[in-house]
């Protein structure tokens, strides 16, 4: 099926979510930063290896100058703030002010970047997953951690990789001839960029609103339409 890796990454997601609620007492604090700290050298590891994806290096450039100044412009980071916030008030109702931040931070590892990005439209094109299978690992012990410390925010990152997982899988799917491999490897380049940026977030050496910068690795697709 299509969306077999899509629904496998969700369903990791959720598994390791709820498993980071019933370890909460009893994840000692250092393995929890330990944890997150080597996830973060393999997102660093994952990101630097995807950059070199790509064929043309300018292409780079102009994705993250254009998908950024679309990204600030609409203030994405805001947006999925207040997505946050909203499932915050309906679900917890004000009780757990990590709510909001574990949803926003969890979705944002799970969706952005480029494994959620090739993985997709290789489930897409070839109907081969095995890229969402390595990352629904990833993520299960992500949220695992994440989950221990925030709570159950984290597990609805869920839904929100599903749906975008799904979406691009289809859009994959629909577009296969559009999508080149030279496309591909532009994207991969570009989105593993932000795979680098969350890396470097999650070791606490940057700060960057990675959800601005959202739009990046779509840019090289926008570009090759023009080009013809």
């Amino acid at each position: 099926m299509v969306l077999t890796g899509a629904l496998v990454n969700g369903g990791a997601i959720v598994v390791g979510g709820i498993a980071g609620l019933l370890l909460k007492k009893g994840l000692p604090e250092k393995m929890k930063i330990s944890l997150l700290q080597g996830l973060g050298l393999c997102v660093l590891y994952i990101g630097i290896s995807g950059s070199l994806k790509g064929e043309n290096a300018m292409t780079d450039v102009l994705a993250v100058v254009s998908g950024v100044i679309i990204g600030e412009l609409l203030d994405f980071d805001e947006k999925l703030q207040r997505v946050g916030q909203w499932f915050q008030t309906k679900v917890s109702k004000g009780k757990n002010d990590l709510f909001a931040e574990g949803f926003v931070t969890a979705t944002l590892v799970v969706c952005v970047g480029a494994m959620a990005i090739v993985g997709s439209l290789q489930s897409g094109m070839n109907d081969n997953h095995e890229i969402l299978f390595a990352k629904a690992v990833i993520d299960g012990v992500f949220t695992l951690v994440l989950a221990s410390t925030m709570g159950v925010g984290v597990c609805l990152s869920a839904i929100a990789v599903t749906i975008y997982e799904g979406s691009l899988t289809l859009f994959a799917n629909a577009l296969a001839g559009v999508l080149t491999a030279a496309v591909i490897g532009d994207m991969t380049s570009a989105g593993s960029l932000l795979i680098i940026a969350i890396g470097t977030n999650m070791l606490k050496i940057t700060d960057i609103r990675v959800a601005n910068f959202i739009l990046v690795p779509f840019m090289p697709m926008i570009f090759s339409l023009f080009r013809g």
